[in-house]
């Protein structure tokens, strides 16, 4: 059965020729199909309308939705955030939605992954990532985590991964280091990837499993 979208539909993916599918225009762009498209619609408007139903995820109902807590301060979540907001205005549409989660897609391709993961620990949007926000990002794992490093093997973590990654010894790590530095070590894009959004199809008649899977596991990032 194919996947079609209503005009109601259409006017939340937003489109700016009167002839493009919106849908279609997605699924041209992104890891997923017209019928995975029509999923995340279910689970984009279950997120955004948890606090205000106005067709938009606003950062507390991504922090509700996805992490449990619309106050607590997290580090990733607000990355992660800031990430899938392309257009900078404090608010996440469905396309904006739907792009940011086809970088976890199984099918995305790894230097894809590694140019996300790059932008997410670049806190200072520099376009380098820095010893302190390595520091500031390892601290926020463990807080969340739950767990306790000493400062002394916070500082020796960050020491082994510079001296590996920092190939030009400048202290700090540009996107080709970064690059390279994944390519030698794949297990750093582990949670890059998100199972569940490979079986969309599917699961889509069972929504409320599939679309608490995929919460669960960007809970685990």
């Amino acid at each position: 059965m194919g996947c079609s979208f209503s005009k109601q539909r259409q006017r939340l993916i937003g489109h700016h020729k009167q002839e493009e599918d919106p849908a279609a225009v997605l699924a041209a762009q992104t890891c997923f199909d017209l019928c995975d498209i029509e999923a995340l619609y279910e689970l984009f408007k279950k997120l955004s309308s948890s606090i205000v139903d106005d067709g938009l995820i606003s950062k507390e109902e991504f922090q509700l939705g996805l992490f449990g807590n619309s106050k607590k301060r997290n580090l990733f979540a607000d990355r992660i955030f800031d990430l899938f907001d392309s257009g900078k205005d404090g608010v996440i549409e469905f396309g904006e939605f739907v792009r940011g989660l086809s970088v976890f897609h199984p099918a995305a391709l790894q230097p894809q992954k590694a140019a996300f993961a790059f932008r997410l620990h670049d806190i200072r949007q520099s376009g380098f990532i820095e010893r302190d926000e390595v520091r500031e990002m390892i601290v926020a794992l463990l807080s969340e985590s739950q767990l306790v490093f000493s400062d002394d093997i916070i500082q020796l973590i960050i020491d082994k991964a510079f001296q590996e990654a920092d190939l030009k010894g400048d202290g700090k790590i540009d996107p080709d280091e970064w690059q390279q530095f994944v390519a030698r070590n794949p297990s750093l894009l582990r949670n890059m990837t998100i199972p569940h959004l490979k079986d969309l199809n599917k699961e889509f008649r069972n929504f409320e499993s599939s679309s608490d899977f995929i919460e669960d596991d960007i809970r685990n990032l």
